[in-house]
């Protein structure tokens, strides 16, 4: 078992909540609320970046995620404003992406102790963010497959991932959604958010109300201080 729990399972697969996307007819809705549920610990502050799969299959509603990126990223990277998304790799099969805040981002990788575990890994200490997603592009194209390092990139815990490359001597603890090492206390705390950033997110996107893909508006529920989650469009409005 490798760095993730169940192989690529930590990069969203294509699977996940179908039947909360059909609740989106419209072909870019339905691939705007499947990104917003897998960039929910993005968008909510808590990571600095998630990995996302799209898979290049017909799901039960007929709708291919895969193609539908093909036809509408730039539109659909539109309405999510300040997060930024970059193809990692693209395959027949799936197109991988990265999707991320980029000063958060680059907030978490200047940090001195991530500097130093990215030098071990072989990445230039003065470069820049562009210059490290560049060398990890290349990487996951030579090797097809997911660095190690990468768990930098997307907010793992530093002492996990630099425990699991073996640069420092911890034992092993517990499985998260990644091996965790060492006082697993603050990794789990970590899962936690990001467990409930998703759950909130879905629960959000489950009431099929289009305003909810509007996600620049600062009065979106998912960005209040609330647990009220019944969300309903104003009364004579239209979907």
């Amino acid at each position: 078992m490798g760095f993730y729990r169940s192989d690529r399972q930590q990069v969203s697969s294509s699977n996940a909540a179908p039947e909360l996307l059909t609740k989106y007819e419209a072909p870019l809705d339905c691939l705007t609320a499947h990104l917003m549920l897998e960039c929910s610990e993005v968008l909510a502050g808590v990571k600095p970046a998630n990995l996302v799969s799209l898979v290049n299959r017909t799901r039960p509603c007929g709708r291919n995620l895969y193609q539908l990126w093909q036809a509408h990223q730039h539109q659909v990277a539109c309405r999510f404003g300040s997060l930024e998304f970059i193809m990692l790799q693209v395959k027949p099969r799936a197109v991988l992406l990265l999707c991320f805040n980029r000063n958060h981002l680059e907030q978490q990788l200047s940090h001195a102790g991530i500097r130093t575990l990215l030098h071990k890994a072989g990445y230039q200490p003065q470069s820049g963010l562009d210059e490290l997603l560049d060398l990890l592009i290349q990487r996951i194209a030579k090797h097809d497959r997911f660095p190690h390092e990468i768990g930098l990139f997307i907010g793992y815990p530093p002492k996990d991932v630099a425990a699991f490359m073996g640069m420092v001597k911890l034992p092993f603890t517990c499985q998260a959604l990644w091996k965790i090492y060492g006082n697993p206390a603050q990794s789990l705390r970590l899962a936690e958010d990001y467990r409930c950033c998703r759950q909130r997110m879905g629960a959000i996107l489950a009431t099929g109300n289009r305003q909810m893909l509007e996600i620049r508006d600062s009065e979106h529920p998912f960005f209040c201080q609330t647990n009220d989650i019944d969300f309903h469009l104003p009364e004579g409005a239209k979907p």
